[in-house]
């Protein structure tokens, strides 16, 4: 039943359900003992409807907020008569063939009830601090099948009626190695629950459930009719994207495609690899909830996050691949793995949608934080005392380069946009561990007209351990290929790196992997590794992708990254084009004119005219296709900064553009020049402009998009 509502009490209640759940997530940070929830923000609180869909999507890892949606709807059709969903239940929760992304992301799912009335239902979502896996923490990258990868349930009453059920939570508790801190896991979420559930009692008491659940609907309505006008507004048309998961033994390629007719849009990821044995596999409602992570902030930054921001988007994954593997593929590594990827995926396909939009090109955004260089440390302290904790330095990121700014240096990750990392003396206090170094990384930003934001590198050593050794849990990715990639010409950002270090110059206290020796490097970056006292792991993250060309960026910015030590000289000079002066204070403003003609001649082949060191007056068209490409009236396309025609209508335009295949690092230091993967720079034969980088394994073809031409 909907009853008439009037603006101002709609008003009111949309920011109560709002103010709901940021109470919920307040509660569950101020009972939880791990790090990763409570400083690194890696939780989710949401409230859904009777019938599970979501009602509101709260802050946090946005991943989970369509995958719980699904959980809910399976608790609904599943438990419902038996046994049943009474008031004060909590279900658990995570299974990832049904629903959830991995093993350790628990849901913890709580009906909703007003007056013997199931009005709803909220469910959150920590990391919890062990699962009983074959390797300690969540991520397993020696399970070899899902059976491998601890305890999973499509759905355990662990409350009922009010109380907890200590059979069934003693039985979890006995399969994992820290009974303690996973306890507390589960009763920070127990209390999350319990406020949603009272501040929600409190506004169906206040407006009566009609009227919450008229708001409510509305809102659902609203935010549907919202993104379909959106899209409506974005030319239709076809855009491709795919990144490459490096591995121990080879790699495996996820690609997809996004569809845009009208005001629907479809992924397709029909291309990418077979499911592989190793747990970077995602299923079916974690691509999904992938796909949606980037959308929420970038295509949705201003609607409510409910059901209807996905009902004009849909979802095409073929069966048994790596985007939708088959039981037992494992999957604990599915978050910082394949859905990592989709997220990176999904950002570049929206921003090149906007790119092809006058209106919303401001949007368009390269790759942020592109891989999680994550590991887990456990082991027996000092005390005795058995530990396991990640480190939230895998939160640190790096913003993407924009349209019209540089990347935010350090700036996090866009599916959590309150996501947050410890400080030095946090991280110590609670892991017994002791830092070297934690910096920001020179030339780690993919260069660009705009800079993609520089990333951070870190080592440790143990420290409160005494003669114990500390475990390590490694599960990298972009070791050799980059995944924060650009965008319209922007190089990607660096490759992640690891090296442990073997009885290590700790007492000489080195401040940068350079200045880090030992009698042995390893530089290992899958399964599990041991630091004896006085070894030191190293890690290095990976910085944002760029956007723009190089040597299209403002000089005195150049000069001022150099200052500032984010960007070193030999950059500057050899893939900005910028000469500094003798003192290193100015830039030398003819010789940087030359250097980048010599660049743009050096990458057209030929000697680019003068003319071309300045952009042209080119008329826009009304329809971009990116930084430096438009649609001509009759079809075509021509480059924005020396007018040249590419291409007619129906022809691809990167047919006609100087292709050319270099190595990783010609894009900057700390990247894999000696990998099989290669950057396809897209060059304009006329001005030597460049358009367009892709990333390639070997001879894999370049991208190419087809834009409808708008004719209104």
């Amino acid at each position: 039943m909907t009853v008439d509502v009037d603006p101002v009490t709609f008003e009111i209640i949309r920011h109560k359900l709002l103010n709901v759940m940021d109470e919920a997530i307040i509660a569950l940070e101020n009972v939880s003992g791990s790090p990763i929830t409570n400083e690194g923000h890696d939780l989710m609180v949401s409230l859904y409807k009777a019938d599970g869909g979501l009602m509101v999507g709260g802050v946090g890892f946005l991943h989970h907020l369509t995958s719980a949606a699904q959980a809910v709807k399976h608790i609904i059709s599943t438990f419902g008569d038996d046994p049943g969903i009474n008031k004060d239940d909590v279900f658990f929760f995570n299974d990832s063939y049904t629903a959830a992304l991995h093993p350790p992301d628990v849901y913890l799912i709580s009906p909703i009830y007003f007056e013997d009335r199931l009005t709803g239902f909220v469910a959150n979502f920590v990391h919890v601090t062990d699962i009983g896996a074959i390797d300690p923490g969540g991520f397993s990258p020696n399970a070899r099948d899902n059976y491998q990868e601890g305890f999973q349930t499509k759905g355990l009453k662990i409350v009922e009626g009010g109380k907890v059920r200590r059979d069934i939570v003693d039985t979890f508790l006995n399969m994992v190695r820290d009974p303690g801190m996973t306890a507390l896991d589960l009763k920070s979420q127990l209390a999350a629950n319990h406020v949603a559930k009272e501040r929600m009692r409190r506004i169906y008491e206040d407006y009566g459930v009609e009227t919450v659940d008229t708001v409510s609907d509305a809102l659902i309505e609203q935010s549907e009719q919202l993104v379909r006008e959106r899209l409506s507004e974005l030319p239709d048309g076809r855009w491709q994207a795919r990144e490459y998961v490096d591995m121990p033994g080879g790699s495996c390629t996820v690609q997809a495609v996004a569809i845009k007719e009208g005001d629907e849009l479809t992924y397709d990821f029909t291309g990418s690899s077979d499911q592989v044995e190793l747990g970077i596999n995602c299923c079916y409602w974690a691509t999904w909830g992938g796909m949606f992570a980037p959308i929420f902030p970038l295509l949705a930054w201003d609607v409510t996050w409910n059901e209807g921001v996905t009902r004009p988007i849909s979802l095409i994954a073929p069966e048994g691949t790596v985007v939708n593997c088959i039981r037992p593929a494992p999957i604990s590594i599915a978050t910082v793995g394949t859905i990592q990827i989709v997220n990176n995926l999904s950002t570049l396909l929206l921003s090149k949608m906007f790119g092809a939009s006058e209106r919303y090109r401001d949007r368009a955004t390269a790759v942020w934080h592109g891989s999680h260089a994550h590991l887990e440390t456990h082991g027996v302290d000092e005390t005795g005392e058995y530990y396991i904790a990640p480190l939230t330095d895998t939160f640190g990121g790096a913003a993407g380069a924009r349209a019209f700014r540089d990347g935010v240096d350090l700036g996090g990750e866009i599916p959590n946009v309150v996501s947050r990392w410890a400080n030095v003396e946090s991280q110590e206090l609670n892991t017994p561990l002791v830092y070297l170094y934690r910096r920001a990384v020179p030339d780690s930003g993919g260069p660009g007209k705009f800079r993609g934001g520089v990333c951070h590198e870190y080592a440790f050593t143990p420290n409160r351990t005494g003669e114990n050794p500390m475990g390590l849990t490694l599960f990298g990715k972009g070791t050799r290929a980059p995944m924060s990639l650009g965008l319209f010409g922007g190089y990607p950002g660096c490759n992640v790196g690891y090296s442990t270090f073997r009885g290590a110059n700790i007492a000489e206290l080195p401040g940068e992997l350079s200045e880090t020796r030992g009698r042995e490097r390893e530089d290992r970056f899958w399964g599990s590794v041991e630091l004896e006292p006085g070894d030191v792991q190293y890690v290095r993250f990976m910085g944002g992708g760029g956007y723009g060309d190089p040597i299209d960026r403002d000089p005195d910015a150049v000069l001022a990254d150099v200052e500032l030590g984010l960007v070193t000289a030999k950059a500057a000079l050899e893939i900005y084009g910028v000469v500094l002066a003798t003192n290193a204070e100015d830039v030398a403003a003819e010789e940087t004119t030359q250097r980048r003609l010599a660049i743009r001649s050096e990458r057209a082949g030929r000697v680019v005219s003068s003319d071309c060191a300045e952009r042209q007056a080119v008329a826009p068209s009304g329809q971009p296709l990116g930084e430096y490409l438009q649609l001509s009236a009759d079809g075509g396309t021509e480059c924005t900064w020396c007018a040249t025609a590419l291409a007619n209508q129906g022809e691809r335009w990167k047919d006609r553009c100087v292709l050319r295949r270099r190595p990783i690092d010609a894009a900057g230091p700390s990247r894999a020049g000696d990998s099989e993967f290669l950057l396809i720079e897209a060059i304009c034969p006329t001005c030597g402009t460049l358009l367009d980088t892709d990333l390639a394994l070997g001879d894999d073809a370049p991208l190419h998009d087809v834009i409808a031409l708008q004719t209104s």
